[in-house]
């Protein structure tokens, strides 16, 4: 076995680098930052006053609640305005939690730690549900964990592996048992149509950072005439359902971003992802002995694509790819730097040993087929430069900043 040594010089500057780490996070578009930068600038006043400049900040965020309900084809006044997409989780499901006395949470093993970390932290039992080895919930297990529940909160596309569960036959089996039900949208909206009309949910959620909108930024839609229990009072801002002044600058540029999501996937956004993540996979997949693609491979999102390699390990590889001009991820940016295997991969049944040789690239649209083709390059010449150092083995990696 041997010992990579790696001299990692920190980069200020993201220039030359083929972002392939979308699911972390997205930069936004000129025509956000221009519809933002005003908002920054020149209007200050807050949006609760009673004043012109007032009136004109509160038209703007009404606006970009217009916006956003259109990109999930609901109403404005069912959209809630949060700071950021854990803060929509957590405010659902406590929600939830507040306002039904007895029964079970049941949320998927597959869930983001904002979920999993809101559930297990409140004082009700929790029953988690299996996914089979393509990533998909057992539907005979949800279904029995329903029984005697009092809610159900199932994400709607994983992202680390990126499949996409089959939430509106989840929210049938759920609603034959009379339970609320909540999904946590954050890696579907954007990427792929999703509409509350399709998938019929009380609550959801989105992030802006997550669609080339900003970060700080997230909404919760909350279903007309659903029952809901704010997690931040005070003023009574947002109709009483998120208090605090709104951040109408991030607001005003979400609803730009959702916007111009709706038009990019109506304009075939979704094969434009797909034709890119599919030549990197498949060049990648041709390029590298012992690569195995993880994840069902139709019911999937575009933009995502989760490989383990036999013989690597993923924090030597993630170096690797980044000295060499890659950015990607080894699971949940939320997880990165804890050296813990992912709960998903786990779920999932794959082994420990598998799952620290794996990494996760995800798509967006400023990315190229070019670049596509670029990055598997990469890949494939960093595989084999650590397995030429390690010697067959995962073996130590020494780092020298």
């Amino acid at each position: 076995m041997g010992f990579l040594v790696v001299f990692f010089n920190q980069k200020t500057e993201t220039h030359g680098v083929i972002d392939l780490d979308a699911n972390a996070t997205t930069r936004m578009l000129p025509e956000v930052v221009d519809a933002m930068l005003p908002w920054l600038r020149d209007h200050h006043a807050n949006p609760s006053g009673s004043y012109r400049g007032a009136k004109f900040a509160r038209k703007a965020i009404e606006q970009a609640r217009e916006q956003v309900a259109d990109l999930i084809s609901a109403a404005p006044e069912e959209i809630v305005f949060t700071g950021c997409g854990t803060e929509s989780v957590n405010t659902a499901l406590h929600s939830l939690d507040f306002l039904t006395v007895i029964g079970f949470a049941v949320v998927s093993a597959i869930e983001h730690s904002a979920v999993l970390r809101q559930v297990e932290g409140s004082n009700r039992e929790v029953r988690f549900v299996k996914v089979d080895a393509a990533g998909f919930i057992d539907e005979g297990d949800f279904a029995a964990a329903c029984e005697g529940a009092a809610f159900a909160s199932v994400m709607l596309a994983n992202n680390e592996i990126g499949v996409i569960q089959p939430i509106a036959k989840l929210l049938e089996i759920a609603r034959a048992k009379g339970l609320p039900f909540h999904t946590d949208a954050i890696q579907a909206v954007g990427k792929i149509p999703v509409s509350v009309k399709d998938i019929p949910v009380d609550m959801l959620s989105i992030s802006a950072h997550k669609f080339h909108g900003p970060k700080g930024i997230g909404a919760l839609y909350v279903r007309s005439g659903f029952d809901f229990s704010p997690l931040i009072v005070g003023g009574g801002q947002e109709t009483g359902r998120r208090s605090g002044t709104e951040n109408t600058a991030a607001i005003v540029a979400m609803g730009k971003a959702a916007e111009l999501a709706k038009q990019a996937l109506e304009s075939g956004l979704g094969a434009e992802l797909a034709a890119m993540r599919d030549l990197f996979q498949t060049l990648v997949m041709e390029g590298v002995s012992g690569c195995t693609l993880n994840g069902d491979v139709i019911s999937k999102l575009p933009n995502t694509t989760h490989l383990s390699f036999n013989d690597c390990d993923a924090a030597g590889m993630l170096i690797l790819l980044d000295e060499a001009g890659l950015a990607c991820s080894a699971g949940s940016a939320c997880m990165t730097g804890k050296r813990k295997p992912s709960h998903v991969q786990f779920a999932m049944g794959i082994s420990e040993a598998v799952a620290k040789t794996s990494l996760r690239f995800s798509f967006s649209r400023f990315n190229t087929l070019q670049e596509a083709a670029e990055a598997a390059q990469i890949v494939i010449k960093s595989v084999q430069k650590l397995r030429t150092v390690q010697g067959g083995g995962v073996g130590p990696v020494a780092i020298y900043t």
